[in-house]
């Protein structure tokens, strides 16, 4: 490795740092509020609401990222993107999972991902209701509570574990369940979390062999899909396709899913 390069690494550890730590903060005061939410307004449609915590734990990250990291842009699910002055920029989920925050399921995440120019360089997962936190830093690995987690090494789609996730949006509803009806007759099974970034996470862990996920936002998976990759699955983002899709899996079954995901096993 260069000095560059060792240069560079140090840069996204200490911004890794400040991920998992803000996300450990974010997730604890959301935790404190299991149990007592309720949706104050919604967004996309209907059923895609958002609780005032989701509002209180954007505000608690915004307020400590810009201390920790002055100067530095975020964008967020809920707040307006804040502009700022230097190369460091902040991609942020309060509560990935709000749905099932609002039913008190347990399948609830905050998602801090950094960027240095531009690129996604760092970034943390905290499961809330595990208190367990992912976090990776680009060209150093991935890890689940500071120790090294990798991807499963599964190739055969038969007995492949699957997450994935659902629009809010009815129309494209329809379309999903076309996509479901190829995936769960060629593989083990096909899991529904409700959190995108927890979800990626588990691919990199090798809790799940693979998921896939249309219609996702920046903040969604940023910081999931650098930890996920870091971590050694083979992931392909939005802008990588041209089907709007987001995909982590192990190496081996990539094309696999992708054939039966966008439809056609040669695109």
């Amino acid at each position: 490795m260069t000095g560059a390069e060792q240069t560079d690494l140090a840069a996204a550890r200490e911004l890794e740092a400040v991920a998992v730590a803000v996300a450990r903060l974010a997730a604890h005061h959301v935790r404190s509020r299991l149990g007592k939410a309720r949706a104050t307004d919604t967004k996309s449609s209907p059923t895609d609401v958002v609780t005032e915590a989701d509002l209180e734990s954007e505000r608690l990250i915004r307020h400590e990222l810009t201390a920790r990291s002055p100067g530095s842009s975020i964008i967020g699910e809920e707040l307006d993107d804040q502009p700022g002055d230097s190369h460091i920029g902040w991609i942020i989920d309060p509560i990935d999972g709000t749905i099932n925050f609002l039913y008190n399921l347990p399948v609830v995440s905050v998602s801090i991902a950094a960027t240095r120019h531009g690129d996604v360089v760092a970034g943390a997962v905290t499961d809330v209701l595990l208190d367990e936190t992912f976090s990776a830093a680009v060209g150093g690995g991935a890890r689940r509570e500071g120790a090294p987690i990798t991807a499963s090494d599964e190739h055969d789609l038969a007995t492949s574990l699957v997450g994935t996730g659902f629009s809010y949006e009815a129309g494209r509803r329809a379309e999903e369940a076309t996509v479901i009806s190829r995936i769960l007759p060629a593989t083990r099974d096909v899991r529904c979390f409700g959190s995108a970034a927890l979800q990626l996470c588990w691919v990199g862990c090798g809790r799940l062999d693979a998921c896939y996920q249309r219609g996702l936002q920046i903040y969604d998976y940023a910081a999931g899909a650098l930890i996920a990759s870091e971590a050694g699955a083979a992931v392909e983002q939005p802008a990588d396709n041209g089907h709007d899709l987001l995909l982590a899996t192990a190496p081996r079954i990539l094309s696999s899913i992708r054939g039966l995901v966008v439809g056609s096993a040669d695109r």
